[in-house]
């Protein structure tokens, strides 16, 4: 497990971010929550304060961030720093995803996706990654399998996720010789409220899941593999046996892998998809 690391967290206050935050808070971490929710994310620190489980050596800074805007990533570390003298670890996590077709969406939300889901990584990790290499730590993105193949209805989200995967990979070869570690982590369907948060084609939130959330692996078993795989510094990591499947097709079946990739998202209820 991690402990005594200085680890920033966005997207802290839900879904894997919020169980990242829980799992390594009670293993006697420094972590920075952060979102953009402050009542939220003290409310979260809060809980975790008044646990009589948590260690004493936890330490809890909420910094309230909208990734997308820089000028917050770049406070959000130096609050870091001014507070723990040094990061080890980046979770890049915020992310927002999107539930439309592409003939049919606004361009402003395919925009939004890329400031969040793209931009955010690229702030935070530009002004955290001299303090990481200080101490040959961990960059993370927390992306998804759309990542690597194309999900539909989804268009902004995969865009975002491959760029996302290009960028870090493209990080990881340029301190090869460093000793930084850059982990591409992968989840597949998760418990969540990314699915209520969705954008539909005019930028408003779907405010529903078309899935059963209760078939999905939970967030609290995302965040354990996640820690997992920052300790054994793995490059990458993919969840779930569907998305395996999905990138093996992908790769070596592809001249049928969109249809196939068509009628799996056409089954949600009241998919754009016919």
């Amino acid at each position: 497990m991690l402990t005594g690391k200085v680890i920033i967290i966005t997207g802290a206050s839900s879904g894997i971010g919020l169980a990242s935050v829980r799992l390594l808070a009670s293993h006697g971490n420094k972590l920075v929550l952060a979102a953009r929710s402050l009542d939220k994310l003290e409310a979260v620190a809060a809980e975790i304060q008044a646990d009589p489980a948590t260690p004493s050596s936890t330490e809890l800074l909420c910094v309230r961030t909208d990734v997308s805007v820089e000028e917050d990533c770049r406070q959000l570390v130096e609050q870091t720093v001014a507070r723990f003298g040094g990061i080890d670890i980046l979770i890049n996590n915020a992310g927002v995803s999107m539930r439309a077709l592409f003939l049919d969406v606004d361009l402003s939300v395919l925009h939004r996706l890329m400031d969040v889901n793209f931009w955010g990584t690229v702030y935070c990790t530009k002004y955290a990654l001299p303090y990481i290499l200080e101490r040959k730590g961990s960059v993370v993105g927390v992306i998804s399998t759309a990542g690597y193949a194309g999900l539909a209805a989804r268009t902004g989200y995969s865009a975002s996720k491959f760029a996302v995967r290009g960028f870090l990979d493209t990080i990881r070869i340029e301190h090869v010789k460093d000793g930084l570690h850059v982990l591409v982590f992968a989840p597949g369907f998760t418990t969540s409220n990314v699915r209520s948060a969705a954008l539909t084609a005019d930028g408003t939130p779907q405010g529903f899941s078309p899935r059963d959330e209760n078939k999905m692996m939970s967030a609290e078993k995302v965040a354990r593999k996640l820690e997992r795989a920052i300790v054994r510094r793995k490059r990458e990591v993919i969840l779930t046996f569907i998305a395996h499947f999905e990138l093996f097709v992908q790769r070596h079946l592809s001249r049928h892998m969109d249809r196939w990739a068509y009628n799996y998202m056409a089954r949600e209820p009241g998919s754009p998809l016919k």
